[in-house]
């Protein structure tokens, strides 16, 4: 008969197996068995970690792959430490950058930090006891011994062996030392909230792993890391990304939400069950276009209401199947110029968030239509009685119904 100790040790084991199902890479070998037992001796949650640094305004279904593995953590009873990395951005990460990227200002950064905590709520348990939010330059506006303690722990050479570095060193492209400064920033945020675990997708494994040096350095224990697979976009082929303009935003509305799965690639969609749904997708029983509906549907079930994902299939079949126009169209007040006329480039920019030269491209191609009559290449302004009233379409998923004055 096993005795107790010999069902604790199972417990943990069964219990770090479920936790690193899905992970790339859980290092080092049995280290968060290891990190679950002495929690359990002690009697206290692991403390989770997870950086992200504000650099764009909101977090897509890429960051979501993370954010539910630290969902499994404090379902677990385990405690995350989210950390909003206002200071970390305005370095840069470099990870899978071939050459220096832009800052940003404290202005843009601090305005993207405010809207990350509530998007992750729609993934994170947001109970105290299983999230703690913090900003790293709660820690990392220090002295400057305590940046050069910092800088000591760590030499060129190792940072040199970053894939990108090394890539970039050897094609005499250029580092900054703010970029070369990154990875011990973000290894200092382990020390500061004394991580237990550290996670970050496979882009971040160097990271990670230095961040175990560094609370070495400072006589901290030092935390195991999980990497997570990198979900693509849904041009199926790069990274998920704002800037790359493939992404589905968490904040995503309903039927914007489920019109963008739908335009997945066949071949990227058992990625996206995978990593995001944690199952295998249906069968070859089910056709491609049933499968991506029903990711559809669970997607926008799980960031919104299953009755929201209803009316957003709903939303998606008279559109775009029998070509009508959405049973709810916004209003746009236009304001008529002198002669008459309403300036088109101008209306498309002010409703959508677009360049008045996008709006413009986006007429010349074709990809714009007043009451489903498409407009010229050069008809770019158009009377105000004919404006007055009609249903704007731009591309495939804009509408607006125009009100002139």
């Amino acid at each position: 008969m096993p005795n107790a100790t010999d069902a604790a040790v199972e417990a943990v084991a069964e219990d770090a197996a479920r936790l690193n199902a899905g992970a790339v890479e859980s290092l080092p070998s049995g280290g968060l068995a290891a990190k679950l037992a002495a929690a359990r001796a002690a009697g206290r949650p692991l403390r989770g970690k997870l950086g992200i640094d504000p650099t764009a305004p909101d977090i897509h279904l890429g960051h979501a792959v993370v954010l539910g593995k630290l969902r499994e953590f404090q379902d677990a009873g385990h405690r995350v430490v989210l950390i909003i990395g206002d200071y970390t951005a305005r370095v840069g990460d470099p990870s899978g950058r071939s050459s220096l990227r832009p800052m940003l200002s404290e202005q843009e950064i601090g305005a993207n930090a405010l809207t990350f905590q509530d998007q992750a709520s729609r993934i994170l348990d947001t109970d105290s006891e299983r999230l703690e939010v913090r900003h790293n330059s709660e820690w990392l506006e220090m002295g400057m011994a305590e940046l050069l303690k910092l800088v000591r722990t760590t030499t060129v050479a190792q940072l040199l062996e970053r894939e990108d570095f090394a890539k970039r060193f050897s094609a005499s492209e250029p580092i900054s030392m703010l970029e070369l400064m990154y990875p011990l920033l973000q290894g200092y945020d382990s020390v500061a909230v004394g991580a237990d675990i550290e996670l970050g997708g496979t882009d971040q494994k160097f990271n990670l792993l230095l961040g175990r040096d560094i609370q070495r350095a400072y006589d901290h224990e030092e935390q195991a890391i999980m990497t997570m697979p990198i979900l693509v976009g849904v041009d199926g082929h790069q990274k998920m990304s704002k800037s790359l303009g493939n992404q589905i935003g968490v904040m995503d509305a309903p039927e914007e939400m489920y019109g963008k799965t739908l335009s997945i690639p066949d071949e990227a969609m058992a990625d996206y069950y995978r990593l995001l749904l944690h199952r295998e997708p249906p069968g070859r029983e089910t056709s491609p276009r049933d499968a991506k509906r029903a990711l559809a549907r669970e997607l926008v079930g799980w960031l919104h209401s299953p009755e929201q994902a209803l009316a957003a299939e709903s939303h998606f079949d008279r559109v775009f199947v029998d070509h009508r126009a959405p049973e709810q169209v916004d209003e746009a007040l236009v304001q008529a110029r002198e002669d008459g006329t309403v300036h088109l480039p101008e209306v498309i920019a002010q409703e959508f968030g677009l360049s008045r030269s996008q709006a413009r491209r986006l007429i010349e191609q074709g990809a714009v239509s007043l009451d489903d009559a498409m407009l010229g290449p050069q008809e770019h302004d158009v009377a105000a009685e004919r404006a007055d009233g009609a249903l704007l379409k731009v591309g495939k998923r804009r509408f607006r119904r125009l009100r002139a004055r």
